[in-house]
């Protein structure tokens, strides 16, 4: 039996990178899995085609996060489809990189939208379907704790934001039995920030082994909160990050 099997779980943003990779790999481990996206119909699509190839049910919604109206949607859609939501992740995401003097407000606004009031809707709208033994999982970044770069204010600021969140949260569905985790990761091979792209090289040299991470690195630490073993790291954040931060 594998560890989530019976299981049902929404990942926004799971079209691509860190997400389709914790889409498949939470399928992998028994989970039906609906995924959102917001412009690569076809990305998602094959997504959702992989999960239904490993026997389970998928979906592939598309929902910007920035959209209250269009997550709360997706959502529940999710569970309509898959009878019920038994994980959360909040994963969607952007990167914008400006000085603090070039940030613009439309920029604050989206990017706060999309870190941070997505988490929030997205998790008020879950709580719904969910019942005891849940988890809401966020996708956060090690940058929210550590900035070796300048560039960064808005980014981070807006990841750090997500900790204080899960905190809470663990504090107010600790009596429903649901858990909340933060997961932080480091520099991570996706299409966000390649490997070998042109600020690839600074990103290793902050390594302490020198190299990225796969996203199937992130998604197996995921899958681990999701099933049963995750349940006592409620209110944490698990930094996974190839030793940048220590």
């Amino acid at each position: 039996m594998s560890t989530l099997d019976g299981r049902t779980a929404l990942v926004t943003g799971g079209s691509r990178g860190i997400g389709a990779a914790i889409a498949t790999r939470l399928a992998a481990e028994g989970a039906n899995v609906a995924l959102t996206y917001t412009s690569a119909a076809d990305r998602a699509a094959s997504v959702a085609t992989a999960i239904e190839g490993l026997g389970r049910k998928s979906l592939a919604i598309q929902a910007d996060s920035a959209d209250p109206a269009a997550l709360t949607a997706a959502v529940d859609q999710a569970a309509e489809a898959l009878g019920g939501l038994d994980i959360l992740v909040n994963n969607a995401g952007i990167f914008p990189t400006a000085s603090i003097e070039e940030v613009t407000v439309e920029q604050i606004d989206r990017t706060f939208a999309i870190h941070v009031r997505a988490v929030f809707v997205a998790t008020q709208a879950a709580l719904r379907h969910m019942g005891e033994g849940g988890r809401i999982l966020t996708i956060g970044s090690n940058l929210a704790e550590r900035v070796p770069w300048p560039g960064l204010s808005l980014y981070s600021a807006s990841k750090s934001a997500l900790l204080g969140l899960t905190r809470g949260l663990a504090r107010d569905l600790g009596p429903r039995d649901i858990a909340a985790v933060l997961v932080q990761p480091g520099s991570t091979d996706t299409d966000m920030n390649p490997a070998d792209g042109e600020h690839a090289g600074g990103q290793r040299e902050v390594s302490a082994y020198g190299e990225f991470m796969k996203a199937g690195d992130i998604a197996a630490t995921v899958a681990h909160l999701a099933g049963d073993a995750g349940r006592f790291l409620t209110g944490s954040a698990v930094t996974i990050d190839s030793g940048t931060n220590a």
